[in-house]
């Protein structure tokens, strides 16, 4: 039995522990890696009713805490959350095994021959809130890119996590890999994150997935290279030559399906030639969903909405709340979006060519969409089966982080008996 009183020693006995395992998983056969995502999706399935059981805990604790909304629904787990889940793994499983694929090859002039292939991280350390189920999208991505994968869930989901942790351990028992590949710390201690961030000897990249704080917290004190975003503060910008319908139901989507995820709209820009036109349809349509809109001086004339103060703009709320404003053409838009935006996800509607190569080309989001609903700023959409995160930094890793972004590359380089 592990001694969850003595941190540092917990954290540096599953730091060792995943070091070895990441060693073995990095010549892992790709076969063996899909049969472990797959038993683990079977047991996933058999064992629904054990993992709804340990979600009705974490859901009471939740309350006790006095979790937000938002919070509580990305704690929940029902059966069709729970297909999905297991129908994530199937994906995951299902895609090209990333490790040892040749990204170039070349001959230089003095006989040599050079390849470079991706391999894995090593280990990756994973601290998230209140989403269970990304236990799940972290484990597999990590192990089908070779790495080795310490997690460290929210307080709030232990037992959700532990449910689905023990299946991940089940399928990579079947598969016949180290069982440390996929651990899961084992205590609502604090103390642990603060270890995870500063284990650089076994540790090879942090990935927060969580709100503001969370990320602000890893980012401030992470000793060890961190893939992170603090916010998704989602525009979306009606241009004056969007299609009314697309606008109305993109717009009613992005913010409405889930409020709670990151890349929910929190921010609408209205062109002011289509302010008592598709913009007001709009934003009654926001209105008589449930939405809170808070509007500037223009827009707050339209029924139901409030008015709109300076600290609205550039804040995510992960709620039915939208702040929306007028502005007069796209370079407006832009200059709004560069100035509030969080680099995350940022959309246009318009049907004019021209004007979505002006926002595509002039803003640097990890995510630019044209004319769909920003509830697609994810991995699983983008056909990566999961995702660990979203990126928003330019360094190796940017928008949704998938199996394959979580490699690098080595060099290998073949002569014969050739010298310098």
């Amino acid at each position: 039995m592990k001694d969850l009183t003595d941190i540092p020693a917990l954290m540096h006995d599953m730091g060792r522990r995943a070091r070895e395992a990441a060693a073995v998983l990095a010549y892992a056969e790709p076969e063996a890696k899909r049969r472990a995502l797959e038993a683990a999706a079977d047991a996933i399935e058999a064992q629904a009713a054990d993992i709804l059981a340990a979600n009705a805990q974490d859901l009471d604790y939740g309350r006790e805490k006095g979790l937000s909304d938002a919070l509580m629904d990305r704690l929940t787990l029902s059966p069709a959350r729970i297909a999905d889940i297991a129908g994530g793994l199937r994906a995951v499983a299902a895609q090209a095994d990333p490790v040892g694929a040749v990204m170039a090859e070349w001959d230089r002039p003095s006989g040599l021959h050079i390849r470079r292939v991706r391999t894995p991280l090593g280990v990756v350390g994973v601290i998230y809130e209140s989403r269970p189920n990304v236990t799940a999208d972290a484990g597999a991505l990590c192990l089908k890119s070779g790495n080795a994968v310490i997690l460290r869930g929210g307080s709030e989901s232990l037992h959700s996590s532990g449910a689905i942790h023990a299946c991940l351990v089940e399928g990579l028992r079947a598969a016949g890999l180290p069982e440390d590949a996929i651990q899961l710390v084992p205590t609502r201690d604090r103390a642990a994150v603060s270890e995870m961030l500063t284990m650089t000897d076994f540790i090879d990249v942090i990935v927060p997935r969580g709100g503001k704080g969370l990320v602000g917290l890893v980012q401030r004190e992470a000793r060890v290279p961190v893939f992170a975003h603090l916010e998704g503060i989602v525009h979306v910008y009606i241009d004056k030559d969007a299609d009314p319908l697309k606008a109305l139901e993109v717009v009613k989507n992005a913010k409405t399906r889930r409020t709670g995820i990151c890349g929910a709209a929190e921010c609408l820009l209205i062109h002011r030639d289509v302010v008592d036109t598709i913009g007001q349809g709009v934003i009654k349509a926001l209105v008589e969903a449930g939405v809170e809109v808070r509007a500037d001086e223009t827009l707050a004339r339209i029924k139901g909405t409030v008015p709109a103060s300076d600290d609205d703009w550039g804040r995510e709320y992960l709620d039915m709340i939208i702040a929306a404003r007028v502005v007069d053409d796209i370079d407006a838009a832009i200059a709004h979006i560069r100035r509030f935006g969080s680099n995350h996800t940022d959309c246009i509607l318009t049907e004019d060519d021209a004007a979505a190569e002006r926002f595509f080309t002039r803003l640097d989001s990890a995510i630019l969409m044209r004319n769909a609903s920003t509830q697609f700023a994810d991995g699983g959409e983008f056909g990566m089966g999961a995702e660990i995160g979203i990126a928003t930094g330019k360094m190796h890793a940017r928008g949704p982080v998938g199996a394959e972004q979580l490699t690098s590359f080595k060099y290998l380089v073949t002569g014969d008996g050739t010298v310098r």
